[in-house]
């Protein structure tokens, strides 16, 4: 019985290896690793398993102080850890993981050195300074501006070099990566069209600038400000900028998550993208529509026009909506037309149930797939629609749509790359390999009842970021009823849950990278092997995919009776008659 997870991922031919001095041979995959990217490779992803960490203990803490019945920090130091968790895991942890993904991809599916080794620890060396700045600045009381840092709100000078530090970082680290492809397009590593994931990845690189580009027109007037130099920006032209990095940021982030979606299917079950120039050409939609959806978080703002609003949120924004749903198709697609092909063919969903559920790599991105599409896809079309926004803007539904796709999509997709990322980069195995499987599901599990508590509370009303929704001692009381207590209480249950799956992951991690038993020499131990199948009753056709297509109608029913639940909603608002 065959192991998928010995699946060369486009291997380039025989005859270019060998073309990148300093490498050495993958014994997994038989690709070529370039030791100087690996070492990068490294240093960049176990930063981001640490900022990972300290924005995990961050978010428990915020939890159960927005769960009333704990109530457990005091308001200042509440919003203080709120700054804390939004920008490590927001940002840091994504942001080191995604130059990991892009050395990897780069070099090792290239057969290419990484352009240099000097630009490399140039992008390192910042990012960490930089974060390091902006976590003692936070950590200190210098910083309690939260993440959005609006102004007038004025945080220590040292707080803005920090992110400006972290983000001309990344500049460097993508530039090392479109230089990388330089070298490898030069010199012919490759033959044809780059693969898919390299191809995916540079959309995310391209969406990178734009995004760090609008964090480095924000934030140097800003960083002068505190200074002393200059004025203070105007408000609405801050927060117009701002969004352009806080909300594009995580658009990288979509491209990345998409693209590690590609890659582990080919690992886990030998898929192979069932149209490529269908995938390739939504990604080209992420680079050029994606960053209009920024706009969902200005539509209360006066500034802005209505005709701004409504175009951006209802009629351009849609293109990079169609991009997700092409993505939504193909990479399930993808999957059932591989596991018909090996024989897996019974009823619609015989291909899906008869998947490596075991494997934490597979299992972890497809829950990441379906957290993604079928909750936050959904709420965030519907919530980033003009009339609808007016709602739920500055509820807790906002963060329990977000928490559904930068950390139920995101984040679980980096934890499920994890699990080849250490045994085939740093040539160690794991240990606890039944808790390995079990954690993206207790993560998973804790991010749903987490996210689903968020948005009924926000139902209700909850306020998105109030550290105290009953206003203790106050003249005035919203009077919240026992039903938006619950949903906290929901909310908090499935942040324990899901920052045990964490805490699990980090360990895990640790573990292998540093004491792990060594594989060098060898394969890795496959993570599943596959139960025997008939033989496929009759020639596989690469668009037989009946199981896709019942799963894409179901998401979007559920999408039609969400959207139209919540132009009910708003109708009841006004009472009209």
């Amino acid at each position: 019985m065959a192991s998928h997870d010995t699946i060369p991922l486009g291997a380039p031919p025989v005859g270019l290896r060998g073309a990148v001095s300093g490498a050495r041979t993958c014994d997994t995959t038989g690709l070529p690793v370039c030791l100087t990217a690996q070492k990068f490779i490294q240093f960049n992803a176990v930063s981001a398993v640490v900022c990972l960490l300290v924005g995990g203990i961050a978010a428990l803490l915020l939890a159960l102080t927005r769960w009333p019945a704990v109530h457990l920090l005091p308001a200042q130091w509440y919003y203080r850890i709120l700054t804390l968790h939004g920008f490590n895991m927001l940002i840091f942890w994504i942001l080191f993981f995604e130059v990991a993904i892009l050395y990897f991809v780069s070099t090792t599916l290239l057969n290419s050195r990484l352009a240099s080794k000097g630009t490399a620890w140039t992008s390192f060396l910042m990012m960490v300074a930089g974060a390091g700045m902006v976590e003692w600045t936070t950590l200190t009381g210098r910083s309690d501006v939260l993440l959005t840092s609006y102004t007038p709100l004025q945080a220590h000078p040292v707080f803005y070099l920090g992110i400006i530090l972290v983000a001309v970082g990344t500049l460097i680290g993508v530039g090392n990566f479109f230089a990388t492809l330089y070298i490898a397009r030069r010199d012919r590593t490759y033959s044809g069209s780059v693969p898919l994931v390299v191809f995916g990845a540079t959309a995310a690189a391209i969406i990178a600038v734009v995004t760090l580009l609008h964090g480095a027109i924000v934030m140097i007037p800003t960083f002068l400000w505190s200074l002393g130099l200059m004025g203070a920006p105007d408000p609405a032209w801050y927060r117009l900028i701002w969004w352009g990095l806080g909300h594009q940021s995580q658009q990288v982030n979509v491209c990345a998550m998409v693209s590690v979606w590609y890659l582990l299917g080919t690992i886990t079950t030998g898929a192979k993208p069932v149209n490529q120039a269908v995938c390739r050409g939504a990604f080209v939609l992420y680079i050029l529509f994606i960053n209009l959806a920024s706009a969902h978080h200005l539509l209360v703002d006066p500034a802005m026009g209505t005709s701004w609003k409504i175009w951006n949120t209802s009629y351009a924004m849609y293109l990079a909506v169609l991009a997700s749903m092409i993505h939504g198709f193909t990479v399930p697609a993808s999957i059932e037309v591989a596991q018909r092909a090996k024989g897996y063919t019974k009823g619609l969903f015989g291909w899906l149930a008869a998947a490596p559920w075991g494997n934490p790599g597979f299992s972890g991105f497809f829950l990441s797939l379906l957290i993604f599409g079928f909750i936050g896809g959904i709420t965030g079309v519907t919530l980033g629609t003009q009339q609808i926004n007016i709602i739920a803007h500055n509820t807790l539904r906002i963060p329990g749509h977000f928490h559904a796709t930068v950390v139920g999509g995101t984040t679980l997709a980096f934890m499920a790359l994890t699990y080849y990322v250490v045994p085939l980069l740093f040539q160690r195995d794991f240990h606890a390999k039944a808790l390995a499987r079990v954690q993206p599901y207790l993560f998973a599990a804790g991010i749903v009842t987490m996210s689903l508590g968020m948005s009924f509370a926000g139902s209700y009303g909850v306020p998105r970021r109030h550290w105290d929704i009953d206003f203790t001692g106050a003249a005035y009381t919203p009077g919240f009823d026992a039903g938006a207590h619950l949903m906290l209480g929901i909310m908090g249950v499935g942040a324990v849950l899901a920052f045990t799956g964490l805490l699990l992951y980090v360990l895990l991690t640790v573990a292998a990278v540093f004491f792990g038993p060594r594989i060098q020499g060898r394969a890795m131990t496959p993570w599943h092997v596959e139960r025997a199948a008939a033989a496929p009753t009759h020639a596989a056709d690469e668009h037989h995919m009946p199981g896709t297509t019942v799963l894409v109608g179901i998401l979007l029913l559920s999408f039609v009776i969400y959207y139209f639940a919540n132009w009910k909603a708003l109708a009841d608002v006004w009472g009209v008659r």
